[in-house]
């Protein structure tokens, strides 16, 4: 399921919302594409430690993590489909 932010400013991110197969394949190089260097030095860290499970664990929440930092940054909901998504998979309040 894809989800349209819009930030006052007027820029706009479309991101899946669910399981981040990027990240499953690709580990920490989604985050690190998305600007999101946080987490991609986390997952670089943390990879290595745990054999690679931690990308696992990654894979089912990254895409979650991503989208709340965009709504702490002040990005919200651009429709209503994004709105009800977003609702439904418990980031915003319904």
């Amino acid at each position: 399921m894809k989800v349209h932010l819009k930030h006052p400013s007027g820029f706009q991110k479309i991101t899946k919302a669910g399981f981040s197969w990027t990240v499953f394949f690709f580990a920490f190089l989604p985050p690190l594409f998305r600007g999101d260097w946080k987490w991609a030095l986390i997952m670089l860290i943390l990879a290595p430690i745990t054999l690679g499970l931690s990308t696992l664990v990654f894979s089912f929440i990254y895409n979650g993590i991503y989208i709340r930092g965009l709504l702490l940054a002040g990005y919200e909901p651009a429709d209503e489909q994004s709105k009800y998504v977003l609702a439904r998979k418990g980031h915003i309040a319904g």
